[in-house]
């Protein structure tokens, strides 16, 4: 399901532990750390695309997790060619990301990498949560930047100092995810807008889930 402008709508999830570090998991096969994510399915909504794939790929479930925040906007980042799939050519340009900001209320043998048997990860970590974006695969760096940031100001006092932001960097990729939303902070779990968006399936379709007409592409770094 891509929109109008070649961007997979998508999912990203920083899960922070009692001591305000983030979860990483490291791409199966690979030497590349991430933050979980993924796909958007036709029907769901961003929140229920997050508990799906907090699931898939770390093995939490809802009552493992306390939803913090979220972005407010739309974040996207344009993939380059070389991991794109030759079918995809042409009309997938890259992701749009909804991020959530979750709290771990669980214990760290409550994960399990291979609660599917696609795991997306074969080991983890906790980071810091400014951790030097230079870990992360270039074309993914300035949303991961864009994420912390907006999501910073529910950490608690004193663990929101930026230590990461370089200059020099690209300019940002944001859209807005409905029409009257402003481009601001992060949505508080519990308000009306956030709310309306937790309710509000993506790109307008229908709250029952329906199979997909055809492949989703994933870039094999996505």
């Amino acid at each position: 399901m891509l929109d109008r402008d070649g961007f997979r709508p998508n999912v990203g999830i920083v899960l922070l532990n009692p001591k305000n570090q983030v979860f990483w998991g490291k791409r199966i096969r690979t030497h590349s750390w991430q933050f979980p994510q993924g796909g958007i399915n036709y029907g769901e909504t961003p929140e229920q695309a997050m508990f799906r794939e907090l699931h898939e790929e770390v093995g939490l479930t809802p009552d493992h997790v306390r939803v913090v925040a979220r972005t407010r906007d739309w974040l996207r980042y344009e993939v380059p060619m070389h991991f794109i799939r030759r079918d995809a050519r042409g009309h997938y340009r890259g992701q749009k990301q909804i991020w959530f900001l979750l709290q771990l209320t669980g214990r760290d043998s409550d994960m399990n990498l291979r609660a599917t048997d696609h795991p997306e990860f074969d080991a983890w970590r906790w980071n810091e949560y400014w951790i030097p974006l230079d870990l992360v695969i270039e074309f993914k760096r300035d949303v991961y930047q864009m994420a912390l940031t907006e999501l910073a100001r529910f950490l608690p006092r004193g663990a929101q100092h930026n230590r990461y932001l370089r200059s020099g960097l690209r300019p940002h990729h944001r859209e807005d995810a409905t029409d009257h939303y402003r481009r601001s902070d992060a949505l508080p779990v519990g308000s009306a807008a956030h709310a309306s968006l937790a309710t509000t399936p993506i790109e307008g379709t229908p709250t029952a889930p329906a199979p997909l007409t055809q492949a989703q592409p994933k870039e094999p770094m996505a």
